[in-house]
């Protein structure tokens, strides 16, 4: 990956909605060898998907969960039906398997405690969890999907 990928990368992180030309002209390429480039990117994997970003607020799941999970169960059958149980709530933004105290990290959006509370049931009714510790967000300070390219 060179320089000129990591300008396509960081201009499609701020605006991936930018047609082909501006995208182009941004980082000095002709369009067809944007296009290669951007082809190849996603081809490789390392862009992913181009998505919108949507206002939480807006769509009603103002409050941000973290959810931190311990087990008593460390097995692969238990770990799948963890992965299979996760993967069917559509609050849960994130699920991390961690070092240290904490097993399993989630990350969630809910609109408020209610529905919160809701999750936890309903999770706790699927897999069998050994302790539940959640934090809930009183401000965001900084959140963002972009990724620094300068490491690369």
């Amino acid at each position: 990956m060179d320089s000129t990928d990591k300008r396509l990368i960081d201009e499609l992180q701020t605006d991936c909605a930018q047609n082909l030309d501006q995208l182009a002209g941004t980082v000095g390429l002709s369009r067809n060898a944007c296009w290669r480039r951007v082809k190849a990117l996603e081809e490789k994997g390392i862009v992913r998907a181009r998505v919108a970003l949507a206002d939480p607020t807006a769509l009603n799941l103002g409050l941000t969960v973290f959810m931190a999970i311990r087990t008593v169960h460390h097995n692969k059958g238990w770990a799948e039906r963890f992965r299979k149980a996760v993967a069917g709530f559509d609050e849960i933004t994130g699920v991390y398997r961690m070092s240290g105290d904490t097993d399993y990290m989630i990350t969630a959006r809910v609109s408020d405690m209610r529905a919160y509370d809701r999750l936890y049931t309903r999770l706790i009714e699927r897999i069998d969890l050994s302790d539940v510790a959640s934090s809930f967000v009183m401000e965001e300070i900084k959140h963002t999907t972009r990724l620094p390219t300068h490491f690369a």
